[in-house]
């Protein structure tokens, strides 16, 4: 098969509704997540207003130029909207409307429409700063590590950059011959740019809402699901990492009497209290803690580094904060917590064994109270 343009028109229609069609079949499978929507959309739509390119001379020029540019500026415009939805950002349906709907009333102007070298300038404006948003979008959301967003930015902004050099080649070189478009080396080069571009921007988007899904399984893996804050599996990697560099602190905590604020208040207050002793020590605990539920009522905090008085001083700290919860609709029910420090290097199950035996203690002298364990057991308050 010989690669000239009307051959690489049709593949280009071909690959962008295949992809298109699998944009939205996967966002049928996964409804929560637009962007995919969005970007099938943006295929299908661009996939149109390629036919009405290679259909030049064919159709009347006001589709295969009026309404083709417009479908391919509105393709470009649901890419950006598909990237900020990506993001949680709103969708500017007005601002991805804006684009195609300048480039259908600029061709109401007899001299605009009858220049080549205005309509490309335009054109290429409009769908090269549709990619730099798109690209700008998917920078500036950084914070959530996923490794094909930076990929997907830097092609996005290639795909800019490479769409506005048509302005200053318009500007710089003469007027390309007229003839049949899809007789032209201009349309085999922007058709095989075009084809690459959707495969990759569509491989990378794909790879995108995969590694979203697959974050957002290993979250829920390992958070508990009451509270919000890392369950015992998660607890314990963060431990290994942790004690893997250096001695560390543990701190474990048992809320005093759990079973009879159950018991009196019911179950619903008990998770209450629950969530609000993570709330109140999530407040005070230093930056760098790994904290987490070991189940029920018992909570462990490690904090890497900390010598044993640091850790106390934590603590002492947490317990204060904890004693000062007063529920405004219960104002009978009091919280307490009793606390065990144990500090070493080496294996969290036994930094934790050691951690209960000091809280062990705590709760033998009363509750309410902070236990270092050894080398030597002693109580702190």
């Amino acid at each position: 098969m010989k690669l000239d343009a009307p051959t690489l028109v049709i593949v280009t229609v071909f690959v962008t509704v295949v992809m298109g069609a699998l944009y939205l079949l996967s966002w049928s499978q996964a409804r929560r997540t637009r962007a995919l929507g969005f970007l099938g959309a943006a295929q299908i739509v661009g996939a149109g207003a390629v036919t009405l390119f290679g259909l030049r001379d064919i159709v009347p020029d006001w589709l295969s130029i009026g309404l083709a540019n417009a479908a391919m500026l509105a393709a470009f415009g649901l890419i950006w909207g598909g990237a900020r939805s990506f993001e949680g950002r709103r969708v500017p349906a007005a601002w991805i409307a804006a684009g195609p709907l300048a480039w259908l009333a600029a061709c109401l102007v007899p001299p605009f429409y009858a220049s080549l070298g205005a309509r490309v300038i335009l054109a290429s404006a409009v769908a090269g700063l549709y990619c730099a948003l798109a690209a700008r979008t998917l920078w500036h959301h950084r914070g959530e590590k996923l490794p094909s967003r930076a990929p997907a930015a830097i092609l996005l902004a290639s795909e800019a950059l490479l769409i506005w050099t048509r302005i200053p080649a318009t500007l710089a070189l003469p007027v390309p011959p007229t003839g049949t478009p899809t007789q032209t080396a201009w349309v085999a080069i922007l058709c095989f740019a075009a084809l690459l571009y959707t495969v990759a921007v569509s491989v990378l988007f794909m790879a995108l809402a995969k590694e979203r899904l697959e974050a957002e399984q290993r979250r829920v893996a390992d958070t508990d699901p009451l509270t919000g804050i890392a369950n015992r599996r998660a607890l314990a990697a963060d431990a290994r990492r942790a004690l893997a560099g250096g001695p560390c602190a543990l701190l474990l905590f048992d809320l005093d009497h759990f079973k009879r604020v159950n018991d009196t208040f019911g179950h619903a207050v008990g998770d209450a209290v629950l969530v609000g002793f993570c709330a109140a020590a999530g407040q005070v605990l230093p930056e760098g803690a790994a904290f987490g539920r070991l189940g029920g009522e018992e909570f462990a905090c490690l904090l890497p580094g900390a010598g044993a008085a640091d850790a106390a001083a934590v603590a002492e700290t947490v317990r204060h904060a904890v004693a000062a919860m007063r529920p405004d609709l219960l104002p009978g029910l009091a919280v307490t917590v009793s606390i065990g420090v144990a500090r070493g290097t080496g294996d969290f199950e036994t930094l934790l064994g050691q951690a209960d035996r000091a809280l062990y203690q705590a709760k033998a002298q009363g509750r309410d109270r902070v236990v270092l364990a050894a080398p030597e057991l002693r109580q702190v308050a």
